[in-house]
């Protein structure tokens, strides 16, 4: 790194003080000039006073994991000023409020430093301790637009493009910029050593977050009902599913909401109210973390059992409890797969990024309704919602729901008797009904024991009869669900696996680890149940190393279980303090385990 559209910089504020924007404005500058950019934000879990810190990374290759060495950091927040100085790579800049002295002990030899009065700028430009606070990210963006070289007519559209009807407003921000760009442009030598050159290499691109990907997902799929409480770092996910459910399924003519948008007073009502509308033939799903999902357990089950179609997204957090709500990590993995109690196993499926859980928000539910059971979509924080460069997203006019088999009103008036879970084909999944549709379709809705005609049963055999067929419709499901990515090269010393948003990472440690002549396959695990091809890698390979964020390789004990491969064969590579993987974790683990086995 640390080149022309190769660096990364790191803004480090406090929390509340309105420094989002001026990071977004960042961001989409840097961006509208053509250059792959991707942003992480670390911020903390109370409302205001802590440190946040926002990470930009700029590559030309289009890497978007966390970078693995900053470059430049913007310290705001004296706090974390030492941490701010040890954070920089040696060679590299660190650029502070000279309004207030900087400690001689935070010095450092190697780095170079950087000083200007954003604070004594703003007091003496601005009226209003509001005004000043806010505008001194402003002044902030304008100083590193003049340091890394961002074009200035772009901030400016962006600027009108925000606030074209707020004079004031522009007037003011126009104004702070400008402070920040003429001061850096007087003091020192710009633009820095690495800086930007405009690019075209985003121009089939967008920057969004996962969860709103999601939620468009949900709605292009066709879902009409959603429920839930709010839980970081969900929440966003339901807020984007109200705002295009009130642009794409609101009547225009009569203004008539055609969706329907619960904020249930916990989360065990929420899944309870996803099931009820899957059970009356909505398209319906909850989206939460993981100790809601805790709550969620029992009903969950009882959609198993009933065979009721529900999706359910996890945004991932940093547990046990209520943990760290504002880090990621992948610690729910063997929750999700065998959620609720007895013999549950559930689909689930692991977008890599937002423009999977687009995507695959559409697969969760057709893959919901056509197998009759919850489906869980498993994202993250940083997933969920940190900003992401990904393809433009498409939307296809033909696409149609698959329904699965559910019968209609012709069909059930030649039914003598309906027999709810009586299945006739090889797939496991039994022909289901939706009120309403036909007297001869109706049933009672059984958690307790029934039998495959929906009868209350406790007799072994025909409870064991129903339970046996729900394993034939998970191994139907195996053959269906997305299929790993594979990345193969000839010679490999060794394979990697891995899922989510460990992907950037890996891809990139893949890259620099060639670099280094040692050759690897990767294998990126899409959904669970396995296919065949998941146990074939880890078959072909005498070394295999897992990489996943929780600290009890979750991931590989799920491989274990279900492909027989013995869990010593496979090596950890774990992360799992809340940050998002960078490559050098990947690149460490496994260089250093080869070394060992080499030597």
């Amino acid at each position: 790194m640390s080149g022309i559209n190769d660096f990364a910089f790191k803004i480090a504020t406090v929390n509340g003080t309105g420094s989002a924007s001026a990071n977004s404005l960042l961001m989409q500058a840097i961006f509208r000039m053509g250059i792959p950019v991707t942003g992480k934000n670390i911020f903390p879990s109370n409302i205001q006073g802590l440190p946040t810190f926002y990470e930009i990374r700029v590559s030309k290759d289009g890497y978007t994991a966390r970078p693995p060495d900053v470059d430049l950091v913007v310290a705001l927040n004296p706090s974390t000023y030492a941490k701010d100085v040890a954070t920089v790579r040696p060679g590299g800049y660190l650029l502070y409020d000279s309004s207030w002295p900087l400690e001689p002990e935070l010095v450092r030899e190697g780095i170079t430093i950087l000083g200007i009065p954003f604070g004594r700028m703003c007091v003496e430009n601005f009226q209003g301790d509001r005004d000043r606070t806010l505008l001194r990210n402003i002044v902030y963006a304008g100083a590193l637009a003049a340091l890394l070289e961002i074009d200035m007519d772009i901030v400016r559209q962006m600027l009108v493009e925000k606030f074209s009807k707020k004079k004031k407003l522009f007037d003011a921000n126009n104004t702070a910029i400008r402070l920040g760009y003429d001061y850096a442009r007087e003091h020192y030598q710009c633009p820095l050593p690495f800086h930007l050159e405009k690019m075209n290499a985003t121009s089939d691109s967008i920057i969004i977050d996962g969860n709103t990907a999601a939620g468009l997902g949900a709605v292009y799929a066709g879902a009409t009902v959603g429920a839930w409480y709010p839980i970081t770092p969900s929440t966003s996910l339901m807020e984007a599913f109200k705002g295009f459910c009130e642009k794409f399924r609101t009547d225009p003519e009569t203004g008539l909401a055609r969706y329907c948008i619960i904020q249930a007073e916990d989360e065990l009502s929420a899944a309870g109210i996803a099931i009820g509308a899957g059970w009356a033939g909505a398209r319906a799903f909850t989206n939460t973390a993981g100790p809601g999902l805790s709550l969620m357990q029992e009903f969950i089950g009882l959609a198993y059992y009933t065979e009721i179609p529900a999706v359910f997204y996890d945004i991932q957090r940093t547990g046990p409890s209520t943990g760290m709500p504002t880090r990621t990590q992948q610690g729910d993995l063997m929750s999700l797969a065998y959620a609720s109690h007895g013999d549950t196993k559930h689909i689930v499926l692991f977008p890599c990024n937002p423009e999977e859980c687009f995507y695959l928000s559409v697969t969760a539910f057709d893959l919901s309704e056509r197998f009759q059971t919850p489906v869980f979509v498993a994202s993250d924080l940083d997933i969920g919602m940190n900003d992401w460069m990904c393809k433009r997203l498409t939307w296809d006019d033909s696409y149609r729901p698959d329904r699965g088999k559910v019968l209609g009103a012709e069909e059930l008036a030649n039914v003598k008797k309906f027999s709810r879970y009586l299945c006739v084909d090889d797939d496991g999944i039994a022909p289901r009904t939706l009120p309403g549709v036909h007297p001869n379709g109706a049933y009672f809705v059984r958690g307790s024991g029934h039998d495959k005609h929906g009868a209350y049963t406790e007799d072994s055999d025909a409870y064991q009869e129903v339970v046996d067929r729900l394993t034939l419709k998970f191994a139907a499901a195996a053959k269906v669900v997305p299929e790993p990515e594979f990345h193969l090269q000839a010679d490999a010393h060794v394979g990697i696996v891995s899922l989510g948003g460990c992907h950037a990472a890996v891809l990139e440690a893949i890259d620099r680890l060639r670099e280094q002549g040692l050759v690897a396959d990767y294998m990126r695990i899409r959904a669970f149940p396995f296919n065949e091809s998941v146990k074939a890698f880890l078959d072909s390979h005498a070394a295999v190393f897992v990489v996943e964020q929780n600290r009890d390789a979750q991931l590989r004990s799920l491989l274990a279980i279900e492909t027989g491969m013995p869990r010593d064969a496979m090596v950890p590579v774990l992360d799992y303090g809340g940050m998002p993987l960078t490559a050098k974790v990947v690149i460490t683990a496994v260089a250093d385990r080869m070394a060992q086995v080499l030597a």
